[in-house]
């Protein structure tokens, strides 16, 4: 008995430890960093230990205060675009993947609004489409999809997807499955609590960068001050793109 607490003890104290140490990597980053616009700042790091892994991670943070108005969702009801093509379309400043898109029919699975105009419905119910962007040219929030069904939100602007990472500050269980748990590219949205927008990339699928579980990915963006997050498209499709940087920044 005395053995089994024992070995209980260090193990969990293992698993601490090693939290704290990605934890004090990510806030100790020495971020490489560029003003894209007033408001607007990419930061980007290659992490040779995170999560015992080498990353590499993208993240652009808005000041929703000076630049939340230039926020803008781009969408098409039935074909399939890359991110610089929604980019270069709309002359944006910085750009990243959304909404999961249907490979067959094209535009994407889950609810999108835009300006007002219902581009996507959701094609079939998802219990990983549980958290909702839903923003005007006067705030933005990240919400769970219960508390504020797509369909009836009054937000001019609203993107489905999920899962929801961060709820009030705090992580939110997620079921052990192999979207959740496996290490993919992933991409995220997540809001600080000095009203800062985060768009976040990182890869994933090769020697230079694993990727990371919903949950590593959670933890990161509450390391980076997120209050409430959600995940957005992962895989091959995650893409950062920076129009000062002439087009696609990570490695999709």
């Amino acid at each position: 008995y005395f053995l089994f607490i024992s070995l209980l003890f260090i193990v969990h104290s293992s698993i601490a430890l090693a939290q704290h140490s990605d934890s004090t990597r990510i806030v100790n980053q020495r971020w490489k960093t560029q003003k894209i616009q007033q408001g607007i700042v990419w930061k980007q790091a290659h992490f040779n230990n995170l999560f015992q892994a080498h990353q590499e991670i993208n993240f652009l943070v808005i000041d929703l205060k000076r630049a939340g108005h230039r926020l803008h969702l781009a969408a098409d009801p039935t074909q399939l675009k890359t991110t610089s093509t929604f980019a270069h379309e709309n002359k944006a400043l910085a750009a990243i993947n959304a909404g999961f898109f249907d490979m067959k029919n094209g535009g994407a699975v889950d609810y999108i609004k835009v300006d007002n105009t219902v581009i996507n419905l959701t094609k079939s119910e998802s219990a990983r489409a549980n958290a909702v962007f839903a923003f005007s040219a006067k705030e933005a929030h990240i919400l769970a999809s219960q508390d504020h069904p797509a369909e009836k939100s009054e937000f001019p602007n609203l993107l489905l997807a999920g899962p929801l990472l961060l709820r009030n500050n705090t992580l939110v269980a997620l079921p052990d499955s192999p979207f959740n748990s496996n290490r993919h590219p992933r991409t995220a949205l997540a809001i600080t609590a000095d009203h800062k927008l985060i768009l976040f990339v990182v890869d994933g699928r090769s020697p230079q960068s694993y990727g990371m579980s919903l949950k590593e990915l959670a933890q990161t963006l509450k390391w980076l001050g997120a209050t409430s997050a959600m995940n957005l498209d992962g895989g091959g499709s995650s893409s950062m793109y920076i129009r000062k940087a002439n087009g696609i920044v990570n490695h999709p």
